[in-house]
C-alpha cells in the first residue's frame, strides 16, 4: 500500500530506482491517471482537493529528487497535482501536448477546481507559461522562463542552439502573450543574468509582478528547494498570499545559503572591494560556521595589514 492510501498523500519515498517510473504510473493510474503524449512526454494526475497545481517538470530532475514537485503539495495541502513531464528540455513544444490542453479545454476540466496555479523553471517556466492560456483566471509562477526562442524576437539569447530549428511561432507560441489571461503571474529571476533579465523584460504586462533574485545564478530552482523555499512559495501563490513583500521575507533565506554567499563574496572581490569583502566574510563568521569564509577573512586581513606595513 502506498501513502496516498493511508491518507497521507502520493509518495515515491523508498522506491528503488528500478521501479521509480512503474511505481510513479501506479499511482497516477491509482488516483488520477497517467497518459503518455507522444514519445517525449506524459501527463499524471493525483486529484484531490479543489485547488490544482499544474507543474511541467522534466523527468530526469524528478527521478533525481524522487517525485514531482507537485505531490508535497498534495500531502501537505491536499491540493490535486497535474505534472507534465519531458524526457529532457523540450520547452513542450510538441503538437501531442497541445492536444492535451486542447482536450482539457473542451472537456471544462480545469473549470472545475476554485484555484488553478501554473508553476515551472526555465524552459519549463515557458511552458507553464504558455499554456496557462488555458485556464483565465489562474495563477502563474515561472522560474527564469524563456518568452520564446523565436530567432526573430530572441537573437540575442545563444544558450540553445539546439532548439533554433522548433517552431515558438505556432500555437501556444510566444508566453508572455499567454498570461494574459492569467489574475496573476510572477517572473523570478536573476537580473545579473543577461538573458534571463531580457526574457523577463518580455513579459512585462499589468498582471506580471518581478521577484527578481540578484547573485542566485543560472539554478535559482535548485537553491529553492535546497532552501525548502518552494513549497512555501507555492502554498504563498495556491492561497492569494504572494506578494512582493511576503516573497522578500522568503528570500531573505538565502543570506545562510552557502552557494549564494560564495557567489556574493565572488562578486564583491571581482569588484575589487576587500573593505565589502572582510565585511561580508565577518558577517558570515559571526552568523553560522563557515570554514571558508573564516579563511578568506583570515587572508583578507592579512593582505590589509600588509598593505598598512608597507612603506609609501
Amino acid at each position: 500500500m502506498n501513502e496516498v492510501d493511508a491518507g497521507r498523500g502520493p509518495s515515491l519515498a523508498g522506491v528503488d530506482d528500478s521501479d521509480w517510473l512503474r511505481t510513479f504510473v501506479e499511482i497516477a493510474e491509482e488516483h488520477g491517471y497517467f497518459q503518455p503524449l507522444g514519445k517525449r512526454h506524459f501527463a499524471a494526475l493525483v486529484e484531490r482537493g479543489s485547488t490544482l497545481l499544474v507543474t511541467f517538470e522534466t523527468l530526469p530532475v524528478m527521478r533525481t529528487e524522487g517525485e514531482p514537485i507537485g505531490w508535497q503539495m498534495v500531502r501537505d495541502h491536499g491540493w490535486s497535482h497535474l505534472c507534465l513531464a519531458s524526457e529532457g528540455d523540450t520547452w513542450f513544444r510538441d503538437p501531442k501536448v497541445f492536444g492535451f490542453f486542447d482536450r482539457l479545454v473542451d472537456d471544462g476540466f480545469l473549470e472545475d477546481f476554485e484555484r488553478v496555479i501554473f508553476y515551472g523553471a526555465g524552459p519549463c517556466g515557458y511552458a507553464a507559461a504558455a499554456f496557462s492560456v488555458t485556464a483565465p483566471g489562474a495563477t502563474v509562477v515561472t522560474v527564469a522562463p524563456q518568452a520564446t526562442l523565436d530567432p526573430e524576437v530572441t537573437l540575442w539569447d545563444d544558450r540553445f542552439p539546439q532548439m533554433r530549428r522548433t517552431d515558438f511561432a505556432d500555437r501556444y507560441g510566444f508566453a508572455p502573450d499567454m498570461i494574459e489571461a492569467a489574475e496573476q503571474a510572477f517572473v523570478i529571476f536573476d537580473p545579473v543574468i543577461v538573458q534571463d533579465a531580457a526574457h523577463a523584460a518580455l513579459f512585462r504586462r499589468p498582471n506580471v509582478t518581478y521577484l527578481p533574485m540578484r547573485r542566485m545564478g543560472p539554478a535559482i530552482e535548485a537553491d529553492l528547494k535546497a532552501m525548502h523555499l518552494l513549497p512555501r512559495l507555492l502554498d504563498l501563490a495556491g492561497t492569494g498570499r504572494l506578494t512582493r513583500s511576503a516573497f522578500a521575507r522568503l528570500a531573505r533565506t538565502r543570506r545562510s545559503h552557502p552557494a549564494y554567499l560564495r557567489r556574493l563574496l565572488a562578486a564583491v572581490e571581482g569588484s575589487e572591494r576587500p573593505a565589502l569583502a572582510r565585511a561580508l566574510c565577518r558577517n558570515v563568521v559571526a552568523r553560522m560556521k563557515a570554514p571558508r569564509f573564516a579563511r578568506r577573512l583570515e587572508a583578507l586581513e592579512l593582505e590589509q595589514k600588509a598593505r598598512a606595513d608597507t612603506p609609501r
